[in-house]
């Protein structure tokens, strides 16, 4: 597990009430459900405060369907139940909430091509016969010359004057334009958390639920017209409810269409930003808990080929295109969330602190997941909640100290009972090695500003 600290509180006193934020960034699926064992394990360690009683909650993406839950109050371990079906309190999320068809795009679109092709056709013979009157005149200079001097270039130059004069106004339809924007319609994860939050009697508006539970809630999406964040918020744009918002933020170009609300078109938060630390800071919180599990992963080629005695498929361009792929998509997200830790190290004004939770950079398991893979949404779950329990234990007096100065107390004792205890209901088995051994001394970086 990845665990970097940035510590810019470093030598100052203790604030009196700190303000205490949880930013979680997307994942997809088995990312989101990586998340959901990760803030499960963190919750382990916690004495009298959970994730749930914080002050500040920033999602976008799958980190937004998360954040809504735990902002609301539903504690990460009955997350873990949502996710596997034996919640009382959330219904589960189901493979068609998140694999709904965009069906009207499939139907409509086709029909919409052959319906302006076949208008075309008839418009291209009679503007040729508009035309024909008017040819000599346009391209008889370039027929001459031709004719004088029948080179390449004077035969092009008559060609490219025939077509502009008798070639149609309108283009032929292109075939790309009338692709689906998206395989799947998201709104189904829409209906999925309103019905949720109402069977919670919990509000579906960003003011009337931050006034009920006491918090600040934001979630973040991308306007695909003006390619701009775009945060919603009690304080900030809130013309959308809460599960709209989620809707908005989740809609990942391609796999979903657009969410089109109000009149606008949004797609994935983590289009425009990996994480929305800033937002956080902006809100003015002392201490930031941020949870990215896209990272890249670190292939050891020199290692992997003295294990093995060849050098032989060793690379990861050898596994082929798709981990190619997953690892220049991990790369662009995580290279611009460093770009913002850098920045937040920079800014004067924040003299907080920055606990960032990210996969161990050579989980090649959880690397090689399908991010959309719903069916390994279990598996996902018990690895983040592993290598979160493995990654604290190695780091924990640090952490402890970070966190103890603005009044979250933790207790190794209390992790290992409650860890216990999760393992047996979930049937998992003790892990292999004991937590806080597999963990180098590189784990987790302190940065002083």
């Amino acid at each position: 597990m990845g665990l970097t600290l940035i510590r810019k509180s470093a030598g100052r006193a203790p604030k009196k009430n700190p303000k205490i934020a949880l930013v979680l960034a997307g994942g997809a699926v088995t990312g989101g459900a990586f998340k959901v064992g990760g803030v499960a394990a963190l919750e382990d360690y916690l004495v009298d405060r959970g994730l749930c009683d914080l002050d500040v909650y920033v999602g976008l993406s799958a980190g937004a369907l998360l954040a809504v839950p735990l902002a609301g109050g539903i504690r990460p371990d009955e997350m873990m139940r949502v996710l596997e079906g034996t919640s009382e309190e959330f219904d589960q999320l189901r493979p068609t909430d998140f694999y709904s068809p965009n069906v009207s795009e499939f139907a409509r679109r086709p029909f919409q091509y052959a319906q302006d092709v076949l208008s075309y056709l008839p418009r291209i013979g009679q503007e040729f016969l508009r035309g024909l009157p008017g040819l000599p005149g346009a391209a008889g200079a370039s027929f001459q010359r031709f004719l004088r001097d029948s080179s390449y270039a004077n035969f092009e130059a008559l060609v490219t004057r025939l077509i502009e004069h008798t070639a149609p106004t309108r283009s032929l339809p292109a075939p790309t334009d009338y692709i689906p924007t998206g395989m799947f319609d998201n709104s189904s994860l829409e209906r999925w958390l309103r019905q949720n939050l109402d069977r919670l009697s919990m509000p579906n508006d960003f003011g009337a639920f931050q006034r009920k539970r006491g918090i600040e809630l934001y979630l973040s999406a991308c306007n695909l017209d003006t390619a701009e964040r775009v945060v919603f918020g009690g304080d900030e744009v809130n013309e959308l409810t809460i599960a709209q918002a989620v809707q908005a933020s989740t809609a990942l170009p391609l796999f979903y269409k657009p969410a089109r609300l109000n009149g606008v078109d949004y797609v994935d938060g983590g289009v425009r930003h990996t994480a929305n630390i800033d937002v956080a800071i902006e809100k003015g919180a002392d201490l930031i808990i941020c949870y990215n599990p896209f990272r890249p992963f670190v292939n050891d080629v020199d290692r992997a080929s003295a294990a093995s005695g060849s050098r032989s498929g060793k690379h990861l361009a050898d596994r082929g295109a798709k981990i190619v792929a997953n690892q220049v998509f991990r790369t662009l997200l995580h290279s611009r969330l460093e770009l913002g830790i850098q920045r937040y190290l920079a800014d004067e004004s924040f003299q907080g602190d920055i606990v960032l939770l990210e996969p161990h950079e050579q989980d090649l398991d959880f690397f090689a997941m399908n991010p959309l893979a719903f069916w390994r949404r279990s598996e996902a779950m018990q690895r983040g909640f592993e290598s979160v329990h493995e990654a604290i234990a190695g780091r924990f007096d640090e952490l402890a100290e970070v966190l103890g100065k603005c009044g979250l107390e933790m207790s190794r004792e209390a992790a290992n009972r409650r860890a216990s205890r999760r393992r047996d209901e979930h049937g998992w088995p003790s892990p292999a090695i004991p937590r806080g051994e597999s963990q180098g001394t590189g784990n987790l970086r302190a940065v002083a500003s």
